[in-house]
């Protein structure tokens, strides 16, 4: 039986591992978008390769990631993979080649959402100061 992935909801499942809010992923993608268009945008099954492609790249995972994920198989994976659960994995593991520092990985996701809210709070500070120039400006007015 084939299923269909949801590629909407497997953007909305990165961005939310990510710890990336709709509106930060909407500034990443440019005027164009908001927060609106972006909730849209994730309950679509089906998104435009050039969307996908600059969605991925803003999350940092691969494009084929998000169009070929599927829950009930990762799930179905992780249940039946786990040390323990293959008379033959012994005392190794399914790790034992892992050349991941998680701690590492950890740092750099922090860093990157560091940098992300930096650019988010200009991007609002320079809101602002477009609207208080705007409220100046009609207060010379009346």
């Amino acid at each position: 039986m084939t299923r269909s992935i949801h590629q909407g909801r497997n953007i909305k499942r990165f961005r939310e591992m990510m710890q990336i809010k709709q509106e930060a992923l909407a500034f990443e993608l440019g005027d164009d978008w908001n927060q609106k268009k972006v909730s849209l945008l994730e309950q679509k099954e089906t998104i435009e390769q050039d969307i996908l492609d600059q969605i991925a790249g803003i999350l940092k995972v691969p494009a084929d990631a998000i169009k070929n994920f599927d829950e009930e198989t990762a799930i179905f994976n992780i249940q039946n993979n786990y040390e323990g659960s293959n008379a033959s994995s012994g005392t190794i593991g399914i790790f034992h080649n892992c050349n991941i520092n998680p701690v590492e990985k950890l740092f750099q996701v922090l860093e990157e959402n560091k940098l992300l809210y930096e650019r988010l709070l200009k991007a609002e500070q320079y809101k602002n100061d477009l609207l208080q120039k705007l409220l100046d400006s009609q207060g010379r007015d009346i």
